[in-house]
């Protein structure tokens, strides 16, 4: 059975020992250099690939300057099986979002604006045929001052929980634990209501898939004592544990990921032109393959 069962002990006792075994205890562990992003070297992507194996996440950094930042970025997606492409609302013609502080234009989405961004996972309120499986967030120009980033492996948070209370995992694979209402604008419903668990397993990937918000409004959940307990817990853990990484993105950095619980502070710009803070992001429908060293030349023929 899967290690994620509650029902089988033993492969979950197994499992968390082979997750929690060398788990990097620094953000620098997770940092990578890279030259060319649109064809790393066999033993970058080989470390890239095992980072992210391991923590659901890697930081790199480009160590020059490139032109079609882009084209860069989703050749560099590809090397790691990050082929389709989110089209999501606010999404260029390009499918990125550019994240950047429009004032009132678009208020409604705070990753717009340059206030604090809750815990969450991207696309929490997606469907199933849209569900977001990895991300790719790269920083063109960072903030005056702000802009901090925190992540938490969506695995280990369902590892702090379960070893605190197995019924807290119980309480949040509940069908209907958590709702979030229709989006809908001037009349027109953008999205329908979506309702599923925060834990589950993504039959597609046969992975441990999270989807959570701490957002207070526009959202519903399941009003019973043992949802509360279990959501009382995970905020708890989200405000500091030993496995969470923090950083804050400088120019020419990234982070690419399998979609796990992320924040930001709150920025603010410099006033000078060509100093705003401005951040690339790209969703895709796809994890993160595990490249192993015979892989490595068929995931850049794809």
């Amino acid at each position: 059975m899967y290690p994620f069962s509650l029902d089988d002990e033993r492969a979950y006792q197994a499992w968390r020992d082979r997750k929690l075994d060398n788990y990097p205890k620094h953000v620098r562990e997770v940092i990578h250099s890279i030259n060319n992003p649109s064809k790393i070297t066999d033993i970058d992507k080989k470390t890239l690939s095992r980072t992210c194996k391991k923590t659901n996440i890697a930081i790199y950094k480009l160590s020059q300057d490139c032109t079609n930042l882009k084209e860069n970025l989703v050749a560099l997606a590809r090397q790691f099986g990050l082929l389709n492409l989110d089209d999501n609302l606010c999404a260029d013609q390009d499918k990125f979002s550019v994240l950047e502080d429009l004032g009132s234009e678009r208020a409604t989405y705070i990753p717009y604006t340059n206030k604090a961004l809750n815990w969450h996972t991207d696309g929490y309120y997606n469907d199933a045929e849209h569900r977001i499986r990895a991300f790719l967030m790269h920083c063109v120009c960072p903030a005056k001052c702000g802009g901090d980033n925190s992540y938490l492996d969506s695995e280990i948070a369902y590892i702090l929980l379960r070893d605190e209370n197995p019924n807290y995992i119980k309480a949040l694979m509940g069908a209907s634990v958590m709702t979030i209402p229709a989006n809908n604008d001037a009349g027109i419903n953008i999205r329908p209501t979506q309702t599923g668990p925060v834990f589950f397993i993504d039959k597609l990937t046969q992975s441990l898939y999270m989807r959570y918000t701490a957002r207070r409004k526009n959202i519903i959940w399941e009003n019973n004592a043992s949802v509360k307990n279990a959501l009382s817990f995970l905020y708890e853990i989200l405000q500091g544990n030993p496995y969470l990484f923090q950083y804050r993105l400088k120019a020419g950095e990234g982070v690419i990921c399998n979609n796990i619980l992320h924040n930001r502070t709150a920025y603010e710009d410099s006033a000078k032109d060509g100093e705003k803070r401005i951040f690339y992001r790209a969703r895709f429908y796809n994890r993160i393959h595990d490249i192993k060293e015979d892989q490595v030349q068929d995931v850049v023929n794809q």
